[in-house]
């Protein structure tokens, strides 16, 4: 009890609060001098943690010697493609951007994609040519069934490039979501002291969580600023990339901050900002549009409804009293 009474006396408490201060300010001066050098300790950890790192990737090539990073299309894909010469006839000017944009780098995809662009039309031509004058359109004109079957090709022309269409729109609203985000990761890591390209690897570590495709899009910048002569030509490829007009922005900030040494880190918080304040002006659009475009489907849905409610009851006793 007089433990309990001690620690209800407000002096007593305040007492002890002051001597726990004293103490906590104590150990932490002291350990100020007795910590060491923890430079130079976090150093050899970085260095031990490299050789690590080293000796995993070098044991994962020797079991796999003849692992690549690129996929190598089909063989029968590849002798297709270069019998017919479809690069010559089927073959776009912008593939090869268009397939990057998608995620899809080298001369593999090209290949997968133009043999697609031949065996589709070919597909759905067949499957449409047997629908129609074998199971559906038995009874039309020919002129319809002939329709029906060019539709059917022309849509199969067209499928490979929809389906790509669809994955950069896709990766796009991935990489402009969390955009502003890597680029406050990268303000971040360049003002705490962090070269570019560790800057890079870093911030494309930490956002993978939330954007597989950003960090994609990091690590090979990362990459070709380490390789690459001029670091121009990685934050140009990375605006190709993407095919965004705010990281052509970035870029562009990113190539004049290079070339003329002004102070990254400024450029990187303008171009946060900006991109922040875009992604809010797109959310306010959305936010915006939605008023309209829920019009027809409240006058569709919602209105019958509402008027069965309102009006049943009063067509019911109507109905009673005529009969």
């Amino acid at each position: 009890m007089d433990i309990v009474d001690q620690l209800a006396n407000p002096n007593v408490v305040a007492m002890l609060l002051a001597g726990l201060a004293a103490a906590m300010t104590v150990f932490t001066l002291a350990g100020a001098f007795v910590g060491g050098d923890q430079l130079s300790k976090r150093m050899r950890s970085a260095a031990l943690e490299r050789d690590v790192i080293r000796a995993r990737e070098r044991e994962k090539l020797a079991r796999k010697p003849h692992s690549s990073l690129r996929r190598e299309p089909k063989a029968f894909m590849k002798t297709v493609v270069e019998q017919f010469d479809l690069a010559k006839h089927l073959s776009t000017d912008d593939i090869k951007e268009k397939l990057a944009m998608a995620g899809y780098r080298g001369q593999s995809p090209v290949v997968v994609f133009l043999f697609f662009r031949l065996v589709t039309p070919l597909i759905m031509c067949s499957a449409a040519l047997f629908y129609v004058f074998f199971l559906g359109l038995q009874e039309q004109p020919l002129v319809m069934k002939l329709g029906v079957v060019l539709a059917a090709a022309y849509l199969g022309i067209k499928a490979p490039e929809l389906y790509i269409s669809n994955i950069i729109k896709k990766r796009q609203t991935s990489i402009r979501r969390v955009f502003p985000d890597a680029l406050d990761l990268l303000l971040i890591c360049v003002e705490s002291g962090m070269s570019v390209e560790a800057a890079f690897r870093k911030v494309s570590q930490e956002i993978g969580e939330q954007s597989v495709p950003m960090a994609e899009e990091l690590v090979l910048t990362g990459a070709e600023m380490s390789y690459l002569q001029d670091r121009r030509l990685a934050y140009e490829n990375l605006g190709a990339r993407t095919g965004l007009d705010g990281v052509k922005a970035v870029v562009g900030a990113l190539i004049q901050a290079e070339r003329y040494g002004t102070p990254l880190s400024q450029a990187l918080r303008v171009m946060a900002q900006e991109n922040r304040d875009a992604r809010m002006n797109e959310a306010e659009k959305k936010a915006g549009a939605l008023p309209p475009k829920l019009t027809i489907p409240m006058i569709v849905f919602f209105l019958p409804v509402l008027f069965v409610v309102i009006l049943g009851p009063a067509g019911i006793q109507i109905m009673a009293m005529m009969k």
